[in-house]
Order: structure tokens, then sequence, then C-alpha cells
């Protein structure tokens, strides 16, 4: 994947030259997989502790963490989605019954819509049961989402005709960006490869790009369908990062259908059409099923459209482009201050996608494989999409809230950097390839590969080592004896959402219903049986109880104290409620 770039690797051969072995299409793209599997695990999990303890000077030894007891990030956010994974798995088995309710946010009827679904991640929820299988899992999904992030550069790159190390540079800062490690919690957020895969794979089956444009004979049915199929893959994984993919893919196809029009109608492959048709077709199925469930959520409560002044508090400013997230390794500490300063929710505003990306994005606008137009078109493109991450500190923002539909109800524009970050890996992947054929053209026959590697290897290593991580890996308490024994519908206390993600994972052993959930937005009746629940067992409680059929209220002892919930802990049992202690917490059964 590292070796040099030729011009025959940089351009396609013409219709007269002699197409390339599909075998050798293949063997790269399976190099690739295979590269970028290994990178993911190298840079998420090898490297990171070995590179901090040289950091600190050794003052605490390295240690790998252990996948199937510790969870990656925060241990808070990252609980709730191994839960989202592990019931996705669940009401697959058991044929969809109950998907959207869920075993969480009783008794809300839509409470999977209440969070991205993750239901991409289905195939994955189907292996293991329980707390441990649950957090394996997400540790293993959270690598490969790293993976696909870098494949899908590196396939978008190449297919656009950048050479391989340029691609693998595009690759490298699309997923190990600074401004990733800022939702170490959210794999939604971070699951973006299936976006420039799908990308990638339209381009080659309409036989499409950079360097060549539209070219009949390259035109390859099999693999528009295949980009139709991952495009609609990446919207089922929720609409975060999904609702942008889904606008910016149909002003793609918009800006195809015009250049079609203009350059007068050149002729289509009947299979192209009618692969377009069956993988639109797809596309647009599975959008609206997973649109139609959000929706109603929105017509149930129609307060989760997010206020302007709300969107403002998380709405990043221009220094953001600057600063770097705690989780990053070489940035994180350094910019501590400058965090500080961008006020509540930091993380989720900070936006550096690289200093090494910005200078060479920068130097591709003068020196490329690109055309001219094309390099502004793709700054133009930039900093459009810089002035709409910026929100309501941007003046483009404000037309997307308010005619874009959906985009009312985010809080987090600054989310909308991975837009600008794609341009900008496309912008270097130019440079870069633009300077592996200048060493080439420009040194003796048997110093080519070597010149054109050391010219071109380095600026990889370069954004590889501006994006290690500093990720936490998190041990979990125990799942509670009592949620076992407990009858559904449930309610454990206390509840919120610090402590609620902890039980949703723990629920992931036999899924039981019960109250308990998190989410951005919280419904009016799921908190109204939080805050009665302060009251417990006041004749309020115990009426809400009975109301909703609630059966058992548990009472984790250990995480009420200091807590309203505490009154709880000296309640004997009463007429129609029976009081058991099980281990160091509490069961009360509600007759």
């Amino acid at each position: 994947m590292l070796s040099d770039v030729t011009t025959a690797t940089v351009t396609e051969p013409s219709a007269a030259e002699p197409k390339a072995p599909v075998r050798t299409h293949r063997l790269e793209f399976a190099v690739a997989t295979a590269g970028s599997v290994l990178l993911a695990i190298a840079m998420v999990w090898l490297i990171p502790p070995y590179a901090k303890d040289l950091i600190v000077g050794g003052v605490k030894p390295a240690t790998l963490a252990d996948p199937a007891h510790t969870i990656v990030g925060d241990g808070g956010d990252t609980t709730a989605q191994a839960w989202l994974v592990a019931w996705d798995g669940h009401a697959l088995l058991h044929g969809l019954r109950g998907l959207w309710a869920t075993n969480a946010f009783y008794p809300e009827k839509y409470g999977l819509a209440l969070n991205d679904s993750l239901f991409g991640y289905v195939p994955a929820g189907l292996i293991g049961n329980g707390v441990t299988a649950a957090v394996l899992r997400y540790n293993i999904l959270f690598v490969l989402a790293f993976a696909l992030a870098f494949l899908g550069g590196w396939a978008l790159l190449r297919q656009l005709g950048a050479g391989r190390v340029a691609a693998a540079v595009a690759g490298a800062a699309l997923a190990y960006a600074p401004w990733r490690y800022g939702h170490v919690g959210h794999l939604n957020i971070l699951s973006t490869g299936g976006i420039t895969l799908a990308f990638a794979m339209l381009a080659r089956g309409h036989g499409w790009s950079l360097t060549h444009g539209y070219r009949r004979e390259r035109v390859r049915p099999g693999w528009a369908v295949a980009g139709w199929l991952v495009a609609a893959w990446q919207v089922s994984l929720g609409f975060g990062i999904g609702l942008g993919f889904v606008y910016v893919l149909a002003l793609v196809f918009l800006c195809a259908a015009v250049g079609w029009l203009v350059r007068g109608r050149p002729p289509l492959t009947r299979r192209l059409v009618l692969g377009d048709l069956a993988g639109g077709l797809i596309f647009t199925a599975v959008t609206g099923y997973f649109a139609y469930a959000y929706q109603q959520v929105r017509t149930t409560y129609p307060d989760v459209s997010r206020s302007w002044d709300y969107v403002a508090a998380f709405s990043p400013t221009p220094r953001s482009l600057l600063v770097a997230p705690a989780f990053s390794l070489p940035l994180g500490e350094l910019h501590e201050q400058a965090r500080t300063a961008l006020g509540n929710a930091a993380n989720e505003k900070v936006m550096l996608c690289g200093y090494v990306l910005y200078l060479l994005a920068f130097a591709g606008l003068f020196v490329s494989v690109w055309s001219v137009r094309q390099r502004l078109l793709l700054l133009g493109g930039t900093l459009v999409g810089v002035l709409c991450a910026l929100g309501t500190n941007g003046p483009l923002y404000r037309l997307i809230y308010l005619y874009v539909p959906g985009f009312d109800g985010s809080r987090t524009p600054g989310r909308l950097i991975l837009w600008p970050t794609v341009l900008m890996a496309i912008l270097a992947a130019g440079f870069v390839t633009e300077l592996a054929r200048t060493a080439h053209r420009a040194t003796l026959p048997e110093w080519r590969v070597t010149a054109a590697r050391a010219v071109t290897v380095p600026l990889l290593l370069l954004v590889l080592a501006e994006g290690i991580p500093d990720l936490a890996h998190v041990r979990l308490p125990a799942q509670p004896a009592a949620m076992a024994q407990a009858a559904a519908p449930m309610i454990v206390l206390p509840s919120d959402d610090g402590i609620d993600s902890n039980v949703l994972l723990w629920s992931t052993a036999g899924f039981p219903t019960m109250v308990n959930g998190v989410a951005s937005y919280n419904p009016p009746q799921r908190q109204a049986i939080r805050d009665v629940m302060q009251t417990f067992p006041g004749p309020a409680s115990l009426d809400m109880l009975r109301q909703h059929g609630i059966r058992s209220v548990v009472v984790l002892r250990d995480r009420v104290v200091g807590t309203p919930f505490e009154a709880a802990l000296n309640v004997p049992s009463v007429p129609g409620l029976t009081r058991r202690d099980v281990g160091l917490d509490i069961i009360f059964d509600v007759g």
C-alpha cells in the first residue's frame, strides 16, 4: 500500500492502453483492507500507551487494555452505545419485535429513535450474549470504525486518480483527524467510513475520476449498485452523520445530472441505469424507513426540535479549527486552556482537522495533479463547509437550520467539519501525488521508487503521528445481582444520565424492560417518572409505579448515597411494597 506511485499508477490507462488485470486491483484492495485494520489496531489500541509512556518519561509503565473487561472511551456514552448494538442484535434474533421500543425508556414506544440506532452494526450484535460480549463487541467495532474510515478515504482517492501513498495520506487524515477524538463516546459519529467508500464505489461504477472525468468504457454497474448499498448501510447507522450525507449525496447526483445534460447527454449503458434505479430505490427505502421512525418522535414530542439559542451553546468558533480535544495524545494537554476558552461542551466544538493536513491542503492549491478549476472548487467547498460547521457563529448554518428538513433537530453543527476534512484530504492527496510524480521524473530510473517514497512516506507518517489518540480504557462495575432478580418492568435508582448509561449496559444480560435510558432528548413522561421517584416510597411515586405497571424498584446502595433517592435505603416492607435485600442492593416489589 505504501509502494511508490508512477505515472501509470497516478493516471488510469486510456482506451487504447491495456487495462490493468482485475487480479491486480483485487490484490491492491485486499492489501489496503488488511493494512487498514492492522493500522487501526496499532493506532487505537497498541501504540498510544507506549507513546504516552515515552512522552511522560516512564513514570507509569505502559500496559495494554483488556478489550473484554474495559471499554474504550469515557465509560459513559460508550456503554450506552454498546447497549445499542447489543439491542439491535437481540431484536433481530426475535424477529425485530419491539425494535424501536427497546427494553429501555419504558413506557416510550420509540426509545431507539431517541438516539442514532447503529442498526447497521446488527450483524455484530448477533454474536455473543451478556455484558462481557457487549463490551468486547463494542471495542472491536470502535477499532473497525477507524479502519473503515481509512479504507474509505484511500479507496475514494485511488478512484479519483491519486497515487497509493497519496491515497493513504488522505485515508489517514480522514480516520485520525484530531477532531474525531472529541467524539470518543459516539460510535455513530466516528463511523464515517461508509460515506467515502460509497462515493468511491459510485464513482467507479459510473466510470468517473477527477483525472479523466467520465469514460463509458470504465463503467461498472455492479460497483454502482454496491455503492448505493453501502450508502444505505451508512444511513442505517443513524442521522447524526447520515443526515448530512443524504443531502450531500443528493447534491452530488444533481450536479452529475446537470453535467450529463450540459455535455450533450453522453450515452449511458442500460445496466448502469437499471443499477442506479435499483440501488437508488433501496437507498431511498432505507432512508425513508429510518426517517419515519425519527419523524414519529418529532410528531409525538414537538419540543424535540432544538432552539437557535440551544444550538448556539454547542456552536464552534473560528478558533475551534486550531483546537484539539482532550483525547489527542500530541496536543490534548497542550490545548487544555484553549478548550476551556471554548466554554461548555468543548469536545463538541473542537474542529482541528490536523496541522499537517492544513499545510498539505494549502500546498495542494498550488502544486497538484488536479486541475486549477478542480482545486478552486475544492477550496470553495471547504470554505462553505467550514462556515456551516461554525453553526450560529457562521453566516450559513441559519439557512440550513431553517430550510433543510431535519437539521432543526440537531444541536451540534461542529460535526459538519467532516465535509471540509474530506475536501482538504482530496487537496492534500493531489499535492502528494504530484510530488511523487515530480520526484519520479527527476530521478535516475534505478532511484525513482526510492526518491518518490522518500518525499511522500514521511508526510504519511506525520499525519499519523499527529493523529495518535490518548484514549481511556474504563473498567466497568459488575452488573448488580439485584437487576437479575427483579421483575420487569423495573426502574433502577438512582436514575440519571450518568448511572443510566451503565444500567443500559447491564441490561444486555437478558434485556429486562425498564424505565432507565440515556438520550440527548428526555421525553416528558419518562422525566416525570424520574422526578416523582425522588419521593419514593411516597404515595405519588407508588401511584406512578402502579399506573405504568412497573413491578420492581432496584436501589443501588453505593449509588444513591448523597442523592434524593437515598431515603429508600431505610424503607421497610409496607403494604403493597415488599423489600428484598440482594447483596448490597435492594429490590422493592410493587404489589
